[in-house]
């Protein structure tokens, strides 16, 4: 009974928040609390909601001055080099700039943290996918797939999960896995430069007027500041491989703030992708906004490289570290009162989406666990596993973590479920390491569940649609993970 209600519960809120009939933090609410007295549990619901924010607490102050701090240092023009530096690759190509996202995606992920890799990803890249009308989905589902393989890092959470569920090192499950994961990754990038390429036949290609095709134009300059000024003078248009085609207006937007793109391209956002948005107000990295902080550069870069320092090697708990790192960094950037109510009243819309996002999923993770959903739906799918299938349990594991990640939490998965699965293989002369590696390859898919608070930073800040991006991200994230699995049987490490 619990098992057909855990998912159904699941299947339900999916479906809704896909089909836009519910808001996310609304779905994450009402569903479980609906499903929990379905369950014959629903005296016990206090109990279930105050235990999973309990748990989730901690995660909710980490998002909430991450927000904080990544927007102070975004402020004051930490990552304007960045993004001047990945519009000199991309030259106003949507495949360079696809590609772009992957790549930074990749790189920051390297901290071990999804939310700072969202933020930072998102605050680079958000102003090129404006301006040159991308689809926005395209830039959260890269990231997040991107972020989902290097998720496995071992600072990552993941492989420290399974190494002590399992009693093993660490080491030893990662290491022999970097070739896998090196092949999911060349996936992540070839699936970038092939969306990027979608986006450069649908939007064409951004040149100013005066100006050739950008990848014909070594000085991209006036390029660069057309994308990262805030409403400069200059009307962008798309060139294609023949003559530039003008289309009609997206909205009643004045010229400057709007892109002119060919009448191919819809204003949906599909997972075909959106075109500029006129009333969305959006405005670039303005290089002239009186926030930033030059003198102060190397002070906010060094702060940054020793909070992420702290972060890798577990000084301090992450939430600590940020609230330290936001109110060092409001005081020294901001040291009269009147600036850093302005900058904290910047950032609280977006603290107050994320933060109400990760205690409605407290709701929904308080009652799986609660009622004992989880538990059963994860016996019932091992128990289902046919008895030809344990000299293969390495394989059933890898294929198995794919649908268990995206719906459970990585703590309910490798502490609750990937004991039994290692017990069963053990049974059938599967070493545990193998089945420890083989745990790892749905992480790719894990990095846009529902019950990943990190996600809610990435739609959030990109402005997508939940239902948008889940839509668009869960095949290509699912067949990422199979290509890591593939590549780990054939290489002989799982």
């Amino acid at each position: 009974m619990l098992t057909f209600l855990g998912f159904a519960m699941i299947a339900t809120f999916l479906v809704l928040i896909m089909m836009k009939k519910m808001s996310p933090i609304a779905a994450l609410v009402l569903i479980p609390a609906l499903f929990c007295v379905f369950a014959g549990k629903g005296a016990h619901l206090g109990d279930y909601v105050i235990e999973g924010v309990g748990k989730l607490a901690p995660t909710a102050a980490m998002l909430m001055f991450a927000i904080v701090y990544f927007g102070l240092m975004i402020d004051v023009g930490l990552f304007d080099p960045i993004v001047r530096g990945i519009l000199r690759f991309c030259k106003a190509d949507p495949m360079r700039v696809v590609v772009g996202t992957a790549v930074l995606a990749a790189i920051v992920s390297l901290d071990g943290d999804g939310s700072t890799t969202f933020m930072i990803t998102v605050s680079a890249m958000y102003p090129l996918y404006k301006r040159l009308g991308l689809s926005l989905v395209v830039m959260t589902g890269v990231a997040a797939t991107a972020n989902g393989v290097m998720n496995t890092l071992p600072w990552g959470g993941p492989t420290a999960r399974a190494a002590t569920a399992l009693k093993l090192d660490a080491a030893d499950i990662f290491v022999p896995m970097i070739p896998a994961l090196a092949v999911g990754l060349l996936f992540v990038f070839a699936l970038a430069y092939v969306l990027g390429l979608r986006e450069r036949r649908r939007v064409g290609v951004l040149a100013l007027p005066g100006q050739k095709a950008p990848e014909d134009v070594e000085d991209v300059e006036g390029v660069q500041e057309d994308l990262v000024g805030a409403a400069t003078g200059g009307t962008a248009q798309t060139a294609s491989a023949g003559p530039v085609v003008s289309g009609p207006s997206t909205g009643p937007a004045p010229a400057e703030t709007s892109a002119s793109i060919s009448p191919s391209t819809s204003t949906s956002t599909s997972d075909t992708g959106s075109g500029p948005d006129p009333e969305d107000g959006f405005q670039g990295l303005d290089p002239d906004r009186p926030t930033l902080r030059p003198r102060l550069y190397w002070f906010n870069a060094g702060l940054t490289v020793a909070l992420l320092t702290a972060m890798i090697m577990e000084w301090l708990p992450i939430p600590v570290l940020f609230l330290l790192g936001a109110a060092l960094a409001l005081t020294v950037n901001f040291p009269h009162m009147p600036d850093q109510k302005a900058r904290i009243a910047a950032h609280a819309d977006n603290v107050l989406n994320v933060a109400g996002m990760v205690f409605a999923a407290a709701v929904f993770t308080g009652v799986l666990t609660g009622t004992g959903m989880v538990k059963d739906m994860a016996d019932w799918l091992v128990g289902a596993i046919p008895e030809g299938m344990g000299p293969h349990m390495a394989l059933v594991t890898g294929l198995l973590s794919l649908p268990l990640t995206y719906f459970m939490s990585n703590d309910g998965f490798y502490f609750g479920v990937l004991p039994v699965l290692a017990e069963a293989g053990a049974a059938h002369g599967v070493s545990p390491l193998e089945i420890a590696r083989a745990s790892l390859v749905g992480q790719a898919l894990h990095m846009s569940s529902p019950l990943v608070p990190a996600v809610y930073v990435l739609v959030g800040m990109a402005k997508v649609e939940f239902g948008d991006h889940t839509r668009f991200t869960v095949k290509w994230a699912a067949l990422t993970s199979l290509v890591v699995l593939a590549a780990g049987m054939i290489f002989g490490i799982i």
